[in-house]
């Protein structure tokens, strides 16, 4: 297979990785998955070189192939993600600061870890005299509260999902009340980079009905603030 380098303004590049690159950017836009042929005529390539992108992809887990041939994302993707947690939690701090402090909520990162959800970080605003208490490390079912919810919502959609993750993934961020903390309602945003899920959300936590109108455009664009320093 060619790899015949492209020049570009900032210097050479590999044809075969952009082939690569792009062919995954494609399927994450297309949940249901893709043939060798339809990908080999989106990217405008001979059919025996889609497969070639797509085995040395299987190899490293990045995509996987269905029963009925068809090719979606795999595995290896969230393994990845999973790699910038650090520096994620480090984008996610100072946003999640100023969350608590204009909404007066308790924010939070968290992550999946299998079939659960874990808190990663928890910022309390300081200006309230009540608030919830939400603590780093605390697990919950993945599919249960808004931060979970969020998470799968960011994920290809699945045939037995809740109707939460279905309404979730079409908003854009996840709601949830009285499903983690009795009184307590919950928002969150996924996680993407690049149309990856980084399988992890923020998200806010407050007393009674949540303020959805209110709350959510400012989850929805520090999200985007955060995933634009990884």
């Amino acid at each position: 297979m060619s790899d015949q380098p492209t020049g570009t303004a900032r210097g050479e590049t590999s044809q075969t990785l952009d082939r690569g690159l792009r062919l995954l950017e494609i399927l994450a836009a297309e949940p249901e998955g893709m043939t060798a042929q339809a990908l080999a005529s989106r990217l405008e390539i001979h059919r025996t070189v889609s497969y070639r992108l797509l085995n040395t992809l299987l190899e490293h887990r990045l995509v996987q192939r269905m029963q009925d041939g068809r090719y979606k994302l795999g595995t290896g993707l969230i393994e990845l993600a999973r790699r910038i947690l650090p520096q994620l939690q480090s984008a996610a701090v100072p946003e999640l600061k100023r969350l608590a402090e204009e909404l007066g909520a308790t924010t939070h990162l968290t992550t999946a870890n299998g079939n659960e959800a874990i808190v990663l970080t928890t910022i309390e605003p300081s200006h309230t005299h009540m608030h919830v208490v939400y603590r780093p490390g605390f697990r919950h079912a993945l599919d249960q509260g808004a931060s979970g919810i969020a998470i799968l919502a960011g994920r290809p959609a699945q045939a037995t999902e809740r109707n939460q993750i279905v309404l979730a993934r079409q908003r854009g961020y996840a709601i949830s009340q009285n499903e983690i903390q009795s009184g307590a309602s919950g928002l969150a945003v996924p996680l993407m980079l690049n149309g990856t899920p980084l399988e992890a959300s923020i998200g806010v936590i407050v007393l009674g009905t949540i303020d959805e109108a209110r709350i959510s455009p400012r989850v929805l664009a520090a999200a985007r603030r955060i995933t634009a320093l990884l």
